[in-house]
């Protein structure tokens, strides 16, 4: 039987970064994975002000800041009037070191942080190694986990699930994961033709409201991404086909001109909003994907989910380092966090998914709001601030 302190299951960015900081903290973690690699996922690009603080406080911030693009300002548009309406977070640089989103693709964090995770003695990074099941008692936590050719047992004081949206962790616990699945699937397709040049005043990240087709423009250093939704009834041949990638560029930049943009990715995925009803049980906890999923507006996706196991971590560095009460540090972390995702990650995405949504005729509900904030500065501060989740982690924090 192997040990450790602290078995973290799942390196994404979530996965990654608690077992990079609790191993900084001098603690013994292992980082189990089930992948042969880190994955090259495409789909969370953007990192908000408040992981900014955290990724820096990590020694990592400078290394993904040469290879992600800085965004301070995002546009929302209206694809039925071309009104564009211009948000900058320079606004709020007396609340962060760090006025702007960082457009940086998530496997980038992963992949900067295992090489870093292997060199420490504290601290191991596991790949190819599938959980199959876990028992806890009053001490510890057993876990199994299938390698390539044998059955390895674990034993460790605790275990953070960061298993992503199918997590085998929570689905062992039998914890519920209350919400809905949006009925239409999402589309991103990923190209390196110049976008900028075609579509007047394009930002870094524009959202762009039509109640028949709004999508996602964003750029990341290799690429502009475009998220669309799809109808649920259409195939996916048909959603990734060279007829269905020409239609949607069509109608983003003319039919001229649609038929020669190459795409790179074009990936299909479902979108949730989903909350665990518990993010602890015992000794195992949950963080990111694995305790909530929400739909991609606003990028809180990831962020939420680093802010999930910068708490948790934060929690157990204290029991261990400070000989913290363990059962009233990880029940507050539970409280923190589910509190924050129900009160504003979820309402905050279900409200972005909705203006989005809501543009028709000359004058819409999206473009009336938020001319309205743009002319009030006590109300846009209060809104660039809370679009750059730095409100969250005041409630977060509030909370005892």
């Amino acid at each position: 039987m192997k040990r450790t302190k602290i078995l973290v299951v799942g390196a994404g960015p979530v996965g990654a970064i608690a077992a990079y900081r609790l191993a900084l903290a001098g603690l013994e973690v292992a980082l189990v994975e089930a992948d042969a690699f880190p994955r090259e996922d495409m789909r969370a690009s953007t990192l908000h002000p408040p992981t900014l603080s955290m990724l820096n406080e990590l020694g990592l911030l400078q290394t993904l800041d040469a290879q992600g693009l800085r965004a301070p300002v995002y546009n929302y548009r209206n694809r039925r009037t071309g009104n564009v309406l211009a948000f900058d977070m320079a606004e709020i640089a007396d609340m962060t070191p760090y006025p702007y989103r960082l457009q940086c693709e998530q496997f980038k964090v992963t992949r900067l942080i295992t090489p870093l995770l292997e060199k420490l003695p504290n601290a191991q990074m596991l790949f190819q190694r599938r959980l199959i099941n876990f028992t806890q008692d009053d001490e510890g936590v057993t876990a199994h986990f299938e390698t390539p050719f044998d059955i390895e047992t674990w034993r460790a004081d605790y275990m953070i699930g960061a298993d992503g949206a199918n997590s085998i962790v929570r689905k062992w616990l039998q914890i519920p994961f209350e919400g809905f699945t949006y009925p239409e699937k999402f589309l991103t397709l990923s190209t390196d033709h110049p976008l900028e040049n075609e579509i007047p005043n394009l930002a870094t990240v524009n959202y762009v409201a039509d109640p028949d087709e709004w999508c996602v423009i964003l750029k990341v250093p290799t690429f502009w991404r475009v998220l669309v939704p799809v109808p649920d009834e259409s195939s996916d041949e048909q959603i990734l086909s060279e007829d269905n990638k020409t239609a949607i560029f069509s109608r983003l930049i003319g039919p001229e001109k649609a038929p020669s943009v190459r795409t790179a990715h074009r990936t299909i995925y479902r979108v949730h909003q989903r909350v665990a009803e518990r993010y602890r049980q015992g000794r195992v906890m949950l963080a990111g994907d694995a305790a909530h999923l929400n739909n991609p507006l606003g990028g809180f996706g990831m962020n939420s989910g680093v802010h999930d196991a910068w708490n948790v971590t934060g929690k157990l560095i204290e029991i261990y380092k400070d000989g913290g009460d363990a059962d009233a540090l990880l029940d507050r972390y539970e409280r923190q966090r589910r509190t924050v995702m129900l009160e504003f990650v979820q309402a905050q995405t279900i409200k972005n998914k909705q203006t989005m949504e809501s543009a028709t005729g000359d004058v819409t509900a999206m473009e009336q709001e938020l001319s309205g904030l743009l002319a009030d500065t006590e109300a846009r501060r209060a809104y660039l601030k809370k679009q750059a989740m730095l409100s969250s982690l005041e409630r977060e924090a509030a909370i005892p």
